[in-house]
C-alpha cells in the first residue's frame, strides 16, 4: 500500500509524485529537513515538540535564504498523519531548492516542501550500542551551521560507514582538542556518581530530545573530554529517531549496567505517549 505525502500544498500517493532530475538539491544538497515523531497516546496520536522542530527547520531554511512557513508546515504534518492514519510514526518534512539553474546561486530556483510520515523503528535498534571514536571530524560550525542541512549529513554517512566497517554501531566525533562533539545523528550524555551531564559543543546539533532529557533529568550541560567519557559510569545517546539509548561500549571501554539511562528512557517514553500530565504542552494532537 502506497503512503501518502503532502507535496506543495496537496496530498497524494508517494509513487505518483516526483521531482525532476535537474533538481538543485539532488546535485548540491540544498535542502533542509527535520526528523519528528508522532506517538499513540490515550487521547489519540500526538506529535512531540512539533513547534520546536519546525522552528529549527525555519532556521535551516533561513541559512539557505529560503522562505519557510511554519504554520503551513505544521498543518501539513497533521494532514499527512491523518491521511495515512498513522499514530506511531516518523515524520519527515523536507524543504528544497528545485529547478531554474545548476549554478551555485539559489535566487533563481524554485522552492518546494514535502512532508512524509511512515512507520519507524529506532535507527540504532533496541539494544545498547557499541561506539568507536571516528577518524573523521564533525563539520565545524564556522563552515556549516549545526542544523539539519541535507548536504551536511554526508559527513555523518562517511563516519557511520567507516565505523560499521569495523563492526561498531555508530561513530563518535571528537574535535582536535580532545572534546566530544556528538555521534552521527545523536547527542551524547554521561552519568558519573549519579549526576547526568549533557555534552555541549558548538559543532553539535542542538537536539530537541537532548533538551528534553536535560529538563527531565536536571542535567548539567558542558564540554566533555574523551577521558571523562571513558571514566563515566554510564553513557547514553539521545535523538528523535534513537529516543534514549544506552551505550554498551566505547571502543575497548565496556560499560556495565545503565540504571540511570534506563530510567530516563522509561520516563521519556511516558512523556511522549501522554503519560506525564506536566508535559502535555509538548504534545500536538493530530
Amino acid at each position: 500500500m502506497s503512503l501518502n505525502l503532502w507535496f506543495d500544498g496537496r496530498i497524494g500517493p508517494q509513487d505518483q509524485l516526483a521531482a525532476p532530475l535537474t533538481t538543485h538539491a539532488m546535485h548540491y544538497g540544498t535542502a533542509v529537513f527535520e526528523g519528528i515523531r508522532s506517538y499513540a497516546t490515550p487521547d489519540g496520536a500526538a506529535v512531540f515538540r512539533l513547534p520546536e522542530h519546525l522552528e529549527r527547520m525555519r532556521k535551516g531554511a533561513e541559512a539557505f535564504g529560503a522562505r519557510f512557513d511554519v504554520v503551513e508546515a505544521a498543518a501539513a504534518v497533521i494532514a499527512v498523519l491523518q491521511s495515512n492514519q498513522h499514530r506511531d510514526a516518523y515524520v519527515r518534512p523536507l524543504l528544497w531548492y528545485g529547478t531554474g539553474s545548476l549554478g551555485l546561486d539559489v535566487a533563481p530556483l524554485s522552492r518546494h516542501l514535502m512532508v512524509a510520515s511512515m512507520p519507524w523503528k529506532p535507527h540504532l535498534g533496541d539494544k545498547p550500542v557499541r561506539l568507536t571514536v571516528s577518524p573523521f571530524r564533525r563539520n565545524r560550525a564556522e563552515a556549516l551551521p549545526p542544523l539539519k542541512l541535507s548536504g551536511a549529513y554526508v559527513n555523518s554517512i562517511l563516519a557511520k560507514r567507516e565505523a560499521g566497517s569495523r563492526g561498531f554501531d555508530d561513530a563518535l566525533f571528537m574535535d582536535d582538542a580532545g572534546f566530544v562533539v556528538e555521534c552521527t545523528g545523536v547527542n551524547v550524555f554521561l552519568v558519573k556518581g549519579g549526576q547526568v551531564v549533557a555534552v555541549e559543543h558548538p559543532d553539535a546539533l542542538p537536539g530537541i530530545t537532548r533538551d528534553t532529557i536535560v529538563e527531565l533529568a536536571g542535567a548539567a550541560s558542558r564540554p566533555v573530554t574523551l577521558e571523562e567519557l571513558l571514566e563515566a559510569d554510564e553513557v547514553f545517546l539521545t535523538g528523535t529517531s534513537a529516543e534514549v539509548m544506552p551505550v554498551a561500549a566505547l571502543d575497548r571501554r565496556a560499560y556495565g549496567a545503565t540504571p540511570v539511562a534506563n530510567e530516563l528512557r522509561a520516563r521519556y517514553l511516558r512523556v511522549v505517549r501522554g503519560g506525564s500530565p506536566a508535559h502535555t504542552h509538548w504534545l500536538t494532537s493530530v
